[in-house]
């Protein structure tokens, strides 16, 4: 029987599509990072009723502890934003045990600059590129946007958007866990503890850092709620008015909400996308 999810899904492809086109399984690795034999592809949901060829760019990235997950799973996203004239990239990446951490971020790293060199081609504007991530991909937008040997020039990512992100702190988190087989995690960050603060966005926020926007469910897991407000901490020097945005919400529906397209998490998006273009 079809989830609930399924449903509402099947409902959105009926109702929404006419506003977007989407170009699905596009390559985008000039360098392959991961072990998987078959290389991850994008896909891409271009505005049908643009007005104009310079609209701004959301990179999704999508969370499942590094191990799981599927970018077919989130056309919904795409066709939401679509709706307001936002070009959507959504990238599927290596995941567990066929990469660890840095690679899925190398990977996603080069969605990034594939966005920034053929976006025009679909109505995109490429000085106008923002992240945007759950759980897992909240991690691995924020590491890329922080941890300087991801990406040569930030300046490309003008915001970025975490929804209920994990592992900001991963450091802290695996000394007191130490990562072992359960979701692949001892493939994921190794066993090195020197690899665990590479990983983690927290100790390389600086001056460079881009805007963040974050979202944060108050039924979540306890290590998203406390090591976001360690991020935010850190980045309140740099970014004083940084937006910090608190649901009544446990971590899956921090995304699945996302379905409906009356939502205000859009509206608030794209006023953080206007305020920091």
């Amino acid at each position: 029987m079809p989830s609930k999810l399924s449903y509402i899904t099947i409902i959105c492809l009926i109702f929404f599509n006419c506003a977007s086109r989407k170009i699905k399984d596009v390559p985008y690795l000039t360098k392959v990072e991961g072990k998987a034999q078959i290389q991850p592809t994008l896909n891409v949901f271009k505005p049908r009723n643009t007005e104009t060829d310079k609209n701004p760019v959301v990179i999704f990235v999508h969370g499942g502890y590094w191990s799981e997950g599927d970018k077919k799973s989130y056309g919904f996203l795409g066709r939401n934003f679509a709706k307001k004239d936002v070009v959507t990239v959504i990238p599927g990446y290596t995941l567990s045990p066929n990469a660890s951490y840095d690679e899925m971020a190398k990977e996603i790293g080069q969605a990034v600059q594939w966005t920034r060199n053929n976006i025009e081609q679909y109505k995109g504007d490429p000085e106008q590129i923002y992240l945007m991530g759950h759980s897992a991909g909240g991690h691995l937008i924020a590491l890329i946007t922080t941890n300087p040997k991801y990406l040569k020039n930030k300046s490309v990512v003008k915001g970025v958007i975490l929804n209920d992100a994990a592992a900001l702190d991963m450091k802290s988190y695996l000394d007191k866990n130490q990562p072992t087989s359960a979701y692949h995690y001892d493939v994921t960050w190794t066993k090195n503890p020197e690899n665990w603060k590479d990983a983690s966005p927290i100790y390389f926020v600086d001056e460079t850092t881009p805007p963040f926007l974050v979202y944060v469910g108050n039924k979540t897991y306890p290590s998203i709620i406390k090591h976001s407000a360690s991020f935010v901490k850190v980045l309140e020097p740099f970014q004083p008015n940084i937006k910090q945005i608190f649901l009544n919400k446990k971590h899956v529906p921090m995304m699945s909400h996302y379905i409906y397209p009356w939502t205000k998490r859009y509206d608030e998006i794209i006023a953080f996308m206007n305020e920091n273009k």
